[in-house]
């Protein structure tokens, strides 16, 4: 029996790449991040272990360009994890930061859905995972853009549960705490964070349920906060 596909965004490193890692001992890796040697990487480690993986080059943020990439590919899992962050305070964001947030962290959520989701609700199965994160229900300083981004994924994921539940395709997202990645580099002891690995393991769990069980929502964050001085 051939292996279904699970496709990742921003799989080059980090959260993508641990998640790529940890769904192919059961899929078929389609592997997408802006990092040719990276992704090469990626597969090559995939192809050791045994599993397989087909890289592509993309900007996710381009429309066009996804719509070309990902045309005619059969994807079983979506994985939405590809996203940006810079955090300062509104007064000192520009225009560019704004626009690639947005563009990186929600526009491309449709672009990449879009162009693979009625695939799956035409073969009746399928599983939709985003990786959002607890800044979508919470408010800080220095994340007006950010956590913007983020409350607007945990709306779309809701809908777009609610509108395709009943063509047999799941829809979820993965709202982690404070993770250990290149995405909010941070100096001192990091140890107190989750991992990459960690996250890996909370997508296998939601699409490792039978098809009868949505678990359309998970927050993660560490066990324990970090120590002040």
């Amino acid at each position: 029996m051939a292996r279904e596909t699970a496709l990742v965004t921003g799989a080059s490193r980090g959260i993508g790449r641990a998640t790529a890692l940890r769904l192919s001992a059961e899929y078929d890796i389609v592997a997408v991040a802006r990092n040719e040697g990276e992704l090469a990487s990626l597969a090559k480690e995939i192809s050791i272990g045994g599993g397989k993986c087909k890289t592509i080059v993309l900007d996710i943020a381009d429309e066009q360009a996804v719509a070309t990439a990902l045309r005619g590919i059969k994807c079983d899992v979506l994985v939405n994890n590809a996203g940006v962050a810079t955090m300062k305070p509104f007064l000192e964001l520009t225009s560019a930061e704004w626009h690639r947030m947005v563009d990186v962290n929600f526009n491309a959520l449709f672009y990449v859905t879009r162009a693979l989701l009625p695939g799956m609700v035409e073969r009746r199965h399928g599983f939709v995972v985003t990786i959002g994160s607890l800044a979508g229900r919470n408010s800080f300083v220095g994340g007006s853009c950010y956590a913007a981004t983020k409350h607007a994924v945990n709306g779309f994921t809701e809908c777009l549960m609610l509108e395709v539940r009943d063509s047999n395709v799941r829809v979820a997202v993965v709202m982690p705490g404070s993770v250990e990645t290149h995405l909010t580099p941070s100096a001192g002891d990091q140890s107190w964070k989750l991992t990459s690995n960690q996250i890996a393991d909370t997508v296998w769990y939601l699409v490792s349920q039978p098809d009868s069980v949505l678990v359309s929502r998970l927050e993660i964050r560490p066990a324990k906060a970090p120590k002040h001085r």
